[in-house]
Parts: C-alpha cells; structure tokens; sequence
C-alpha cells in the first residue's frame, strides 16, 4: 500500500514520516525546494528542518501521481483546500482531512468542502493535540480519527496507527472540525496573556473560558459534548495555549507585546489558522446565536481595531452570570 499525503509543511512532513514507517509514501508539495530537499537529502529544509526523512518517502509537484495512492491524507491551509483539490483527479480513496479551520466566505467545515471537491471520495478527519516536530521524533501522540462510517474508520485507524502514534475513533466529524478549529483561535488569545505578562491564573482562566465557547458553539453545530470534552476539543486547546511551539499561541504572544498582528503575519512562512480562522468563525457562532466573547476579542486585535489593554479590560468588565 502506498499513503499519500498532500501538503508539505510541517504537519504534512511529520504524518508522512508515521506512515512511512510500515508503508510506502508519496508526498506532493507545490514547493520545488522542499520536493528537492526531501528526495535528495531527505529532509524537509523549509518547513521541518533537522528531522532525517525516511527513505520510504518520495515528493512529487505532480498531484496525478498521487492517483494510485491508496488513502490520501490531505494536510494544506485550510482556505487552500478547496482550491487544491479542486486540481486533485477525482478520487474515489478516502481522504483523511488535517487541516484545522472554517472556509472563508462559505464558513463551512473542510469535511463539507471535499465533499463538494470529490463526492465519491469517504471522508475522514484526523485531529488532536500534536506538535509537528515531536511526531516527527516518534514522541508518544494521541489522535482522534472520525469518519461518520464506523466500519470503515476503523479500518482507516488501522492503517494509520504506529506504536507511537495512536487513533481512537469517533464518528462525530462535526465536533472533531470544530475542536480543532476554535482551538486555534483560542490559542491566539493565550499567547496574548502570555505576551502581556498576565499570569499562569488568567490563562488557566480563560482556557478554561475559552473551552465553554467552544461546546457552546459546537453543540450548536451538532457536535457531541464528549468529543468536544475529547483529544480533538480540550485535549489540542490545552495543548496549543501553552507553548509558543504552536503558531498560533506565538502569534498572540508578539501582539500581547505590542506588535502588530499584520507585521506579525507578514513574517511568518508557515501559517497561523487561527488569524485566518477567527473572523470567519465569529461570522458562524452569530449565525447560530452563540456568544464567544473572547473570539470576538481576539478578533478585534488581529483586525486593529482595538488596543491590548482595552479588549482585556472588556472582558474583565463584563457582567458577572453563572459559569456554564
């Protein structure tokens, strides 16, 4: 069996490197220097720099060659994903969606937008608290695989998992996407505590906080509590508000120091979902009546539209109500 994996960043690279241990892998990226660099010195110089490849990976810039891969797990930017497969054959081999985010515009689920890409392809999503550079080490990880076809996540599970790398399965595909979605967000803002020197009780505070909007959200959206309440929800939220080795929890770090969020962005070469995410997912939670205030806040500091110690002192100040 050959896995194929589209996308050749740092998550794409490290989950390549799983499935290489027992498979065959074809990796596409549309970088010419990172295809180079992975065939020829089996490193991924740009995005994963200082992890040995396997020689069981191969790149490729052609995604044709992808089209006798047997499962394709498909790991870009969120708001390139319909684009990209979009220029992806149609395919009828599941694809095991990595990509954490809302569609701009449409605000739809990524699970949403392949099925509109490729409707004869089965649908998974694999989501949880994982840090690019220690799967890549063969660091213990544990993941969330949902796909609505019980018998056939589990098969999918199967040809996934490593001693070090472990599935468990859902079916909500729904809770899934939005855990790893409103984390990233929600990871913004715990950098900014971060950067502005706040402490470890008002982090704790409000990711605490943070995970309410997101089952508020998600129960609206038709997720179950328990997945959200799962590694996909808390488990990636604790995760990624409490080290700047997550993009988007070192984004709110330099805006709680008062960069802006432009310059910031500007400067990077791999992507913080969560910037890109939050406008998007504010537009969603007022469609369904859902208070996330501190998306909303998030959202106007990534915009500029209001200054650190204003948005804080916002929601400081508001009502006092029971927790829930």
């Amino acid at each position: 069996m050959t896995i194929g994996v589209i996308g050749g960043g740092a998550w794409g690279t490290a989950l390549a490197q799983v499935a290489a241990e027992t498979e065959e892998v074809l990796l596409w990226a549309r970088e010419s220097d990172v295809v180079d660099g992975i065939n020829r010195a089996r490193e991924n110089i740009v995005f994963l720099p200082g992890v040995p490849l396997s020689p069981a990976i191969r790149a490729t810039a052609s995604l044709a060659d992808l089209a006798s891969c047997s499962i394709l797990l498909v790991v870009p930017p969120a708001q390139y994903l319909r684009a990209l497969l979009g220029e992806l054959p149609q395919t009828d081999r599941p694809l095991i969606l990595c990509s954490k985010g809302l569609e701009a515009g449409t605000r739809k689920l990524m699970s949403e937008v392949a099925a509109e890409a490729h409707p004869d392809a089965p649908i998974a999503v694999l989501s949880g608290p994982t840090f690019a550079h220690e799967v890549a080490a063969r660091l213990p990880a544990a993941v969330t695989l949902a796909c609505r076809d019980e018998a056939r996540g589990r098969l999918l599970a199967e040809a996934i998992a490593r001693p070090f790398f472990r599935p468990y399965l859902s079916t909500d595909v729904i809770g899934a996407e939005i855990g790893g979605a409103v984390k990233n967000v929600l990871a913004i803002a715990c950098g900014i505590v971060e950067g502005r020197g706040l402490g470890q009780n008002a982090r704790a505070a409000l990711i605490s906080r943070g995970f309410a909007e997101m089952t508020r959200f998600g129960l609206a959206k038709g997720a179950r509590a328990e997945t959200l309440a799962g590694l996909s929800g808390l488990g990636d939220l604790v995760l990624t508000c409490s080290s700047v080795s997550s993009r988007n929890f070192s984004l709110g770090v330099g805006i709680g120091q008062g960069r802006a969020a432009a310059d910031l962005l500007a400067d990077r070469k791999s992507v913080a979902e969560g910037a890109f995410t939050a406008p998007v997912l504010q537009q969603a939670a007022r469609e369904v009546g859902v208070d996330m205030p501190v998306v909303d806040a998030v959202c106007a500091l990534l915009g500029g539209e209001a200054a650190v110690d204003d948005v804080i002192g916002g929601l400081l100040s508001r009502p006092i109500r029971a927790e829930a």
